[in-house]
């Protein structure tokens, strides 16, 4: 008859109690969430660079620090700030004059239905999108709220992961219950996640927007620096991406009367707009490393729906991560594993 030993129920015991507390801070703290991914990211960004000023050329940590967020602010920040103070600008509009804007939307359906015998507005769906403009000012106000507190937790997180990096890490190989060489791995696969995801994929929309935008301005599209910005965020959505943003321009060439136009835009978009999308892909997945379509497809959607717009880089982080601890508990704890090929 086997003995319960007592020191592995103090242990699970003590465990459980862990896990309460953890899920307790969790769920009261989760609105942080995005705040303090967001500073594991620019720490992840700026850590090499800390290290070069503070060791290497004997700036003051503090200095330091203050000086790579300051950089941060301005190089990032600012110009995601003005992007959407320009779509901003276009949503008041269309929220203060929405009877106008409606009837536009109605008129464009129309035009599209007798051109090309497509039915794209419904009463039903008026409806819905007439409850969609009235609610849609409130959140707006609460998202950016949320955003500004969210971006001031950040640089207040970031600070102190700065200033204590050494002693950050050393309680990390410290305190986490794995061996040396899987807290190192998770550390250099975090490290090419986050360079993939935050400076790849808006690196690669940013030169889509580029060119795009450089079509727009050949052909003569209106208004091209609210379609720059449309596409530039729509080349980061994987499976459609920029087409997001051309397509619906065509569109409102064609109805328009613009025929010529729009078929131009269609075929820069596709043609030249793809191609620059391929062509830097492979040479940024060479430089920053890559990440399996179907964690960026699924990572976006749940990212967006846990976090918003920022979850287009979170989210694939969250899911590789997952599989990455996947792997770290099988080679911590598990037993390998001997596939037999099968011969063909």
């Amino acid at each position: 008859m086997s003995i319960i030993d007592p020191n592995r129920l103090k242990q699970l015991a003590f465990f459980l109690i862990l896990v309460a507390f953890g899920v307790i801070l969790f769920l009261q703290m989760r609105t942080f969430l995005p705040a303090f991914l967001g500073a594991v990211t620019f720490y992840m960004l700026m850590r090499n660079s800390m290290q070069k000023l503070v060791f290497k050329r004997k700036w003051k940590k503090d200095w330091a620090a203050a000086i790579l967020m300051l950089t941060s602010f301005l190089v990032v920040l600012i110009p995601i700030w003005a992007l959407v103070s320009v779509l901003s600008s276009k949503v008041e509009y269309a929220m203060t004059n929405s009877a106008e804007v409606m009837q536009s939307v109605q008129q464009f359906a129309a035009k599209i239905q007798n051109q090309f015998h497509i039915k794209l507005l419904t009463a039903d769906n008026i409806t819905k999108v007439n409850a969609w403009f009235a609610g849609i000012l409130p959140n707006i106000l609460g998202a950016t709220f949320n955003t500004l507190t969210s971006i001031a937790i950040m640089y207040f997180i970031l600070y102190f992961m700065l200033t204590k990096t050494v002693e950050l890490e050393d309680f990390l190989y410290e305190y986490i219950p794995l061996k040396d060489e899987n807290i190192g791995w998770i550390g250099n696969e975090l490290s090419t996640l986050v360079y993939s995801n935050a400076l790849g994929v808006p690196l690669i929309a940013l030169a889509q927007g580029i060119v795009a935008l450089i079509g727009y301005l050949l052909i003569g599209a209106p208004d091209i620096m609210f379609w720059f910005i449309i596409t530039s965020i729509a080349a980061m959505m994987p499976v459609i991406g920029a087409a997001a943003g051309y397509v619906p321009l065509s569109l409102v060439l064609f109805a328009q009367g613009q025929t010529w136009k729009g078929i131009a835009i269609l075929a820069f978009g596709f043609l030249v707009v793809g191609i620059t999308d391929n062509v830097f892909r492979i040479y940024l997945v060479r430089k920053l490393g890559d990440v399996h379509p179907l964690i960026t497809v699924f990572g976006v959607i749940i990212g967006v729906n846990m976090f918003g717009f920022i979850g287009l880089i979170f989210g694939p982080i969250l899911i590789a991560m997952f599989l990455l601890l996947i792997k770290i508990y099988t080679n911590e704890f598990g037993a390998k594993k001997v596939r037999n090929k099968v011969k063909a």
